[in-house]
């Protein structure tokens, strides 16, 4: 593996088999694997308090959520910064 640049701006990237992959396309595939194994690992049932009700669900479904939840809100930010 090699690093490659072709100008001083350009995103990091490693060859693959072949294939230039930038870096932070490997760490994000990393972290979503890591993600996807804490939500598997954890298949308890929670109480969550929502002001006034209270909901028992498998912890499993809430660690989703909330992952979606943050990578919607996180592309949201993304977004507006790359139109400024």
């Amino acid at each position: 593996m090699a690093r490659h640049s072709a100008h001083a701006n350009d995103p990091a990237t490693l060859s693959v088999k072949g294939r230039d992959v930038k870096l932070r396309t490997i760490g994000f595939v990393l972290l979503a694997g890591l993600a996807i194994w804490f939500i598997a690992a954890n298949t308890k049932s929670v109480t969550i308090r929502l002001w006034i009700p209270t909901v028992t669900l498998p912890l499993w479904s809430v660690l989703t959520v909330t992952l979606l939840v943050g990578m919607i809100l996180g592309l949201l930010v993304a977004h507006r910064r790359s139109r400024r």
